[in-house]
């Protein structure tokens, strides 16, 4: 997943707003999300490749999500699969910090990642390219492909965004959120961070949505949980070849 933006405490009717776009080479087998056979209490996408996940909730209300870190000079050929770091939270029982604390042992055998593991709205943040484990605090947040809120142009346009929706807003509407996720704006060169990937792929990965020929937004997913513990997830799985989508909701209550 290349952007991840949340809201913690930040809307009248729902303690927790989550509104990301997954990008990804087309040609990576995906499974569009859905209640997993081998783990029924997982609601996810699956990446058929490496067998994880980039975002999922449990019906216990174990939430996880992660996006890569672009450094191209230290990737690491035959690292481990990030995405299973999200699936082992969401199978798993312990707690955000204690997760994170042993998974920080071993988190230089992974290529960078940021790493957003929690239960309900207690969400914590971690990063194998950053300074420690850091509890996410109620307002606006925002990932994309370096540290949490760095200010790149894709996460400021997001985060603004979003946060007009939240002031504007006493219902939320899962398709303003949509809205926001499918932007196509392209940035001015002298605003694009520099990651060691030139100018013309920087260019391609600074929209909020990314569309060119071989890797793209793959898919985009909203998920609410309101202050009943009642969750809404919607995944739009974006077709590569056109303009067309499949949309496909779930609902479910925390520990029901």
């Amino acid at each position: 997943m290349c952007l991840l933006l949340l809201a913690l405490q930040a809307h009248p009717a729902y303690k927790l707003i989550i509104a990301a776009n997954r990008d990804e080479f087309y040609e990576r087998p995906t499974a569009p999300a859905g209640f997993w056979d081998d783990s029924p209490d997982i609601l996810a996408g699956r990446d058929l490749r490496a067998g994880g996940t980039w975002l999922g909730i449990t019906r216990k209300g174990r939430i996880g999500a992660i996006t890569n870190y672009r450094d191209p000079a230290a990737l690491k050929s035959a690292a481990p699969s990030r995405g299973r770091l999200v699936t082992d939270f969401l199978t798993g029982e312990e707690e955000p910090e204690p997760y994170l604390t042993r998974l920080n042992v071993r988190a230089g055998d992974y290529n960078g990642f940021n790493l957003v593991v929690g239960v309900k709205d207690r969400l914590c943040w971690y990063s194998n390219r950053g300074h420690g484990i850091r509890r996410i605090m109620p307002g606006i947040h925002g990932l994309s492909n370096h540290l949490l809120n760095t200010p790149w142009p894709k996460i400021s346009r997001a985060k603004a965004a979003l946060k007009k929706i939240l002031s504007n807003d006493t219902v939320l509407s899962p398709g303003l959120l949509l809205d926001v996720l499918l932007d196509r704006s392209i940035p001015g060169d002298d605003a694009l961070p520099d990651t060691g990937v030139g100018i013309k792929l920087e260019r391609i990965l600074s929209p909020i949505f990314i569309a060119s020929p071989g890797y793209g937004t793959r898919s985009s997913t909203i998920l609410l949980m309101d202050r009943q513990d009642r969750v809404t997830f919607l995944e739009r799985t974006h077709d590569s070849r056109s303009d067309q989508h499949t949309d496909a909701t779930f609902q479910f209550t925390v520990g029901g």
